[in-house]
C-alpha cells in the first residue's frame, strides 16, 4: 500500500511538472526497486518536501524557496526542514561525506545522487532520489526544480554515485 501511495505521489508530481514546463522523459521503471518495508518515515518526509518544491525557480546561490535554490541548496534546505539535518553547501562536500555510499540498484528514497555534468569525473551537480526511478533536482539557470528519471540518456551519461544520508539501523538487512 505504501509503495502504491508513493507512487501515486511521483505521478501526480510528475503531472504537476509537465505543466510547469516541458514535459518529463518517459517513464521506465529501475531493474530493481527497493523493499516497500525498508522505508524510512523520516525519508517520506524528505519526499514530500522535495516534491513539494518542484516549480521552484533555479538561483545559483539559492537555498530558500523565496529565493529559488540551486542545487545543493536545495538539498540543504530539504534535510534541515524536513528531518533536521544540516548538510554541506558544496555538491564537493555533499560527495564527500562520510557516509554509505549506495549502488544505483540499491537507491531508496532520500538518498542523494550526484553528477558530472561539466565531463570529467568531477561532481558538478545533486539531487534527492524520490523512488520509482526519479529525483528532484534544481538543474540550472532560468530553469525551475523539477522531477526527472534517471532512465533519461543525459543523466546515466553523467551520474557518478550516491550516498545514503538518512540511516535508520532498525531497517539495516543482512546480506
Amino acid at each position: 500500500m505504501l509503495a502504491l501511495n508513493r507512487l501515486a505521489i511521483i505521478t501526480l508530481a510528475a503531472l504537476l511538472t509537465a505543466c510547469a514546463g516541458k514535459s518529463p522523459p518517459p517513464y521506465s521503471p529501475p531493474a530493481v526497486t527497493s523493499p516497500a518495508h525498508s522505508f524510512s518515515p523520516v525519508a517520506e518526509d524528505v519526499l514530500f518536501r522535495a516534491l513539494g518544491l518542484v516549480g521552484t525557480p533555479y538561483r545559483w546561490g539559492g537555498n530558500t524557496p523565496d529565493s529559488g535554490f540551486d542545487c545543493s541548496g536545495l538539498i540543504g534546505y530539504v534535510y534541515r526542514d524536513a528531518a533536521g539535518i544540516a548538510l554541506p553547501r558544496s555538491t564537493r562536500e555533499l560527495i564527500s561525506m562520510r557516509t554509505p555510499s549506495i549502488s544505483l540498484n540499491a537507491l531508496q528514497s532520500g538518498d542523494l545522487v550526484f553528477f558530472a555534468t561539466n565531463g570529467g569525473g568531477q561532481v558538478s551537480h545533486a539531487g534527492i532520489y524520490v523512488g520509482e526511478g526519479r529525483f528532484v533536482h534544481a538543474p540550472r539557470t532560468g530553469g525551475t526544480v523539477r522531477l526527472d528519471s534517471l532512465s533519461n540518456s543525459y543523466w546515466q551519461r553523467s551520474y557518478l554515485s550516491a550516498k545514503r544520508v538518512i540511516f535508520d539501523p532498525r531497517l539495516a538487512q543482512s546480506h
